[in-house]
């Protein structure tokens, strides 16, 4: 599988300029650089990324959403989910509740201090933003931000989602 992998990854490679090449190399690299300041950030909060994930996407839905539903919005295995949601059970971040129309299934729902919760996160996100950006004046922040948008625009529906929504 391994070798599928690597030979269709150098077939993809092929066309590849190298000014594309420098991108994403560079886009790989501020990705991972903004994902570990947003970590040193909620260090305090106590709140993984993996549970900030959960809890944006809790946020995101119309009603309290079944554990199989969060799996397939998260990308992951349900046991992956049931872990989260027990994790932030316990600091009273979410709650199990049944579903009204079938007792057998319970759903997630976001408590109060889970929302509060975001809140911190949102601000958090913003930080570590700010602290990436701080070399780039207004109008270079709004350049990237159109940039970026187009980038986004161009990505097939099920690339979007709940990941690339706007806090």
């Amino acid at each position: 599988m391994a070798g599928r992998a690597d030979a269709a990854a150098q077939g993809a490679g092929r066309g590849v300029d190298e000014t594309t090449g420098r991108l994403a190399d560079q886009l790989l690299t501020l990705s991972r650089w903004l994902h570990r300041s947003q970590r040193r950030l909620m260090e305090p909060l106590g709140i993984t990324p993996a549970q900030a994930r959960l809890l944006r996407a809790l946020a995101h839905c119309e009603a309290p959403p079944r554990m199989a539903d969060l799996a397939r919005l998260l990308d992951v295995v349900p046991r992956a989910v049931t872990t989260l949601v027990d994790a932030l059970e316990e600091r009273e971040l979410v709650r199990r509740v049944p579903d009204p129309h079938n007792r057998r299934v319970i759903r997630i729902e976001l408590r109060e201090d889970g929302a509060q919760a975001l809140s911190a996160l949102r601000g958090v996100r913003r930080a570590a933003a700010a602290e990436l950006l701080a070399p780039l004046d207004e109008t270079q922040r709004a350049a990237l931000s159109a940039l970026l948008d187009t980038l986004g625009e161009g990505q097939p529906a099920a690339h979007k989602g709940h990941r690339g929504h706007r806090e």
